[in-house]
């Protein structure tokens, strides 16, 4: 791809922009509440692109196009389960999250559960804390890896020095505005990336849908099946289940989850919730659009298949546009890989500050030391994120795939649980969090039958079981947590 001087000139202005938005946050963060949650301000918009620019990381623009590329509208499936996820995690979740987190004066995840279940050992908080960092450690090198892909397409640059340029641009603002630079910036590049989502599809297109289907069904008639793959063998039961049950990781995605701790109000969930599930909808249908489009525009073009699918993206858009726009399209794939991966190293350094450092190292540090140790670890875990994405041969989508079933399967029965049933222990917290976080990572490893399911299928069935089990066998729960449960219940009607 031409090394073009408008592409560069527009991707420095971009981070400029993102580092002035980054300095301005920094001024207005003076505590931990500040750097880890914004002093809980953010608006409907904020909030919602926030959330869902967090979520979907580089992944939509690269791993879902390219999964469409190969596969056809059987990518249905997988966005499908996505915006079903995202729909319920904001209907179920959101509004009680909140309100619990006020109720306990909690910050992160993992001290929300500690709290809730007043775990006065702190076990809860420090394993969660760990599943975090370890988790956090392939979804942010899956980020890394799509930044290394841009800018080796982008400017012909060694993949090595590509992702350690990538690196450099996404820590360099999380270190220093936090929770505010993080959410300010999503905003801004959530809307780019719709934008781009929707615009390369288009104009990318020739003689509107009907004349995609049947380009489509000349390539191959199985791309358009929902229920074959491209080999015209049925899809099975399993895949199905494997690919809706990425709705089932929302529940457990910790920094998505801090979008809702960080609303200005109750109230402003709900307009964030129309506005979060109507973003999903159209970057994801743009998503898989520009896949299929670019599958045909590879078949009509002569040239061979991509090696790569994941890189169809850039390459429309090299083709179709003039390098000034081109380079302002393209700064949303950084704007995707950006507005995901500083907020996973600001939960994991949340992690390690608050849920570690505070907990076990130096229990009465101040706000100033808290937030000192949270820049600290942005720099430590972007570096051995950094290593892990040292091989060229990365997928995106599979890296993601990894840490968004451990998240889930770890927090997603803990958190629903934990908001709705009052009976639920710390036994059963710690029970649920250790079951499904163990089950995905050995589930990985193995292969055949069953274990062909998504990993996340057996986390989630395993850890809601385990909580329900292990809360039943320890009892009721203390006159304390009874007692949080009930203010909890009764600021949920009153908190605005």
């Amino acid at each position: 791809m031409q090394n073009s001087f408008a592409i560069t000139t527009t991707f420095i202005a971009y981070l400029a922009m993102m580092l002035a938005i980054g300095v301005y946050a920094y001024k207005r963060t003076s505590n931990s509440s500040d750097y880890f949650l914004g002093g809980r301000s953010l608006g409907p918009w904020p909030a919602a692109l926030s959330a869902g620019a967090s979520d979907m990381s580089g992944w939509l623009l690269l791993g879902l196009p390219g999964y469409a590329y190969a596969a056809g509208i059987e990518a249905f499936w997988l966005a499908g389960g996505l915006l079903l996820g995202t729909w319920l995690n904001w209907l179920l979740c959101a509004k009680r999250l909140r309100t619990y987190s006020i109720t306990t004066d909690a910050l992160t995840l993992p001290e929300y559960l500690s709290r809730r279940f007043d775990d006065n050992s702190k076990m809860i908080q420090v394993i969660a804390a760990f599943f975090i960092l370890l988790f956090f450690l392939f979804y942010t090198s899956s980020g890394l890896v799509a930044g290394g892909k841009l800018f080796e397409t982008v400017f012909g640059l060694d993949y090595t020095t590509a992702v350690i340029i990538g690196t450099v641009c996404v820590v360099s603002y999380t270190l220093f505005g936090g929770f505010l630079a993080v959410s300010w910036t999503d905003l801004v590049q959530g809307l780019l990336m719709a934008a781009a989502l929707m615009i390369v599809p288009v104009v990318a297109m020739q003689g509107g849908l009907g004349q995609l289907s049947s380009d489509l069904s000349a390539i191959n008639p199985e791309l358009l099946t929902l229920w074959n793959d491209t080999k015209g063998e049925p899809l099975s039961a399993i895949a199905i289940v494997s690919l809706m049950a990425w709705g089932l990781g929302y529940f457990g995605q910790p920094h998505i989850l801090a979008r809702f701790k960080a609303a200005r109000s109750n109230q402003d969930l709900t307009a964030a919730r129309r506005i979060a599930v109507i973003w999903t909808a159209l970057s994801m249908a743009g998503a898989m659009m520009v896949g299929l489009v670019g599958l045909i525009y590879i078949n009509q073009s002569g040239g061979d298949a991509l090696a790569d699918g994941e890189k169809i993206f850039m390459l429309l858009v090299n083709a179709m546009f003039h390098p000034v726009i081109a380079g302002i399209l393209l700064a949303a794939i950084l704007a995707a890989i950006m507005s995901t991966a500083d907020s996973q190293l600001l939960v994991s350094s949340s992690a390690l500050a608050e849920d570690f450092y505070k907990q076990i190292i130096k229990k009465d540090a101040s706000s100033k030391d808290v937030v000192r140790v949270g820049r600290f670890g942005v720099i430590l875990i972007s570096i051995v994120a950094l290593v892990l994405a040292m091989t060229p041969d990365s997928s995106v989508l599979g890296l993601v795939s990894y840490a968004w079933a451990g998240f889930g399967a770890a927090f997603g029965p803990a958190v629903l649980l934990s908001l709705y049933w009052s009976k639920m222990t710390r036994n059963g917290a710690i029970a649920g969090i250790l079951v499904g976080g163990i089950t995905i990572v050995v589930w990985k490893q193995l292969s055949g039958g069953l274990f062909d399911v998504y990993e996340i299928v057996p986390g989630f069935i395993l850890s809601t079981l385990s909580i329900l089990i292990v809360s039943a066998i320890s009892g009721q729960p203390n006159d304390t947590v009874r007692k949080q449960h009930d203010k909890f219940e009764n600021n949920l009607r009153e908190l605005p």
